[in-house]
């Protein structure tokens, strides 16, 4: 599923798909801004949104071979809750 399947599944439920696309859009976009102020989203039986740090680490150029650095990052995280879990079984 996409989000353009998304969308045609909430329309189901409001009016017009423009509604659908606003509604799938302030969602997802609310989402975002919260995972980036460092807040956890918990959507209770669904899962948590978090924001992971990853550490910096040595890699490697797959064309060279060369050892390099990689960054230290901020990378979002999906929990699945206990419902999605059984659901998916």
């Amino acid at each position: 599923m996409n989000k353009g399947d998304l969308i045609n599944e909430v329309v189901k439920v409001v009016s017009t798909k423009k509604e659908a696309q606003a509604a799938v859009d302030c969602v997802l976009s609310s989402i975002t801004k919260a995972l980036k102020k460092g807040d956890d989203v918990g959507l209770v039986g669904f899962g948590t949104f978090k924001v992971a740090k990853r550490k910096a680490r040595k890699g490697r150029n797959p064309q060279t071979g060369e050892p390099l650095t990689i960054k230290a990052a901020k990378v979002p995280k999906f929990v699945a809750g206990k419902a999605l879990k059984e659901a998916v079984k």
